[in-house]
C-alpha cells in the first residue's frame, strides 16, 4: 500500500456502544458547558415560577421594614418541594441520561471518569449537593475551578470522579 492510499484507510470507527478511552475523551467543553447551565437555569426559573404560581408567595416584611424594593418569596412547602424538584432532576437526569437537558441541547454528558459510563447514583448525587458550593457567586467557583485544571472539573466533579465530555 502507497503512502496515498494508507491516508484512505484510518483504523476502524469504534462502535457506537464502545467508551473512549480515558486518554481520549474529549473534556474541554466549557463553553458548551455555561451554556448547558444557562438552559438548565433558565427552567429551573420556569419551574420555580410555577412553583410559586401553585403554592403562593409572601411579601418580605423585613425589606418593607426598610423601606426597600418590595421583595416576594415563595411559601415555605412550595420553597421544600422547588428543591426538591431542583435536586431529582440533577441527579435522576444525570444518573439515567447521563446528562440534563441542557447538556443535551450542547451535546455533552457526564461520565465516570473510571469506565465512561453514566455516573452512579452515588456520583450523581454528590455532583448535584456540591452546585451549592459551586454555584456560589453565579457559578463563578465553578467557571474559575474548571478553568484551571486539565480535566476541566468543577469541585462536584472532583469529588464524584466524573468528567463531563463532548458526546
Amino acid at each position: 500500500m502507497t503512502t496515498t492510499e494508507s491516508q484512505y484507510h484510518a483504523a476502524p470507527a469504534k462502535a457506537p456502544w464502545e467508551e473512549p478511552s480515558a486518554t481520549t475523551r474529549d473534556v474541554k467543553v466549557t463553553g458548551r458547558r455555561v451554556v448547558a447551565n444557562l438552559i438548565d437555569g433558565f427552567l429551573m426559573v420556569l419551574v420555580g415560577g410555577g412553583f410559586m404560581m401553585m403554592f403562593g408567595v409572601e411579601r418580605s416584611a423585613a425589606m418593607e421594614t426598610a423601606g426597600t424594593a418590595t421583595m416576594w418569596t415563595m411559601s415555605p412547602a412550595g420553597t421544600l418541594l422547588y428543591a426538591a424538584f431542583a435536586i431529582a432532576y440533577y441527579v435522576l437526569m444525570e444518573r439515567l441520561a447521563g446528562r440534563t437537558l441542557g447538556k443535551m441541547v450542547t451535546g455533552i454528558r457526564v461520565v465516570d471518569e473510571a469506565t465512561g459510563a453514566a455516573p452512579s447514583w452515588g456520583q450523581a448525587a454528590l455532583r448535584t449537593l456540591l452546585r451549592i458550593v459551586d454555584g456560589l457567586f453565579g457559578y463563578l467557583v465553578a467557571f474559575v475551578v474548571v478553568l484551571t485544571n486539565d480535566k476541566r472539573r468543577r469541585l462536584g466533579d472532583m469529588a464524584a470522579k466524573t468528567l463531563v465530555v463532548r458526546s
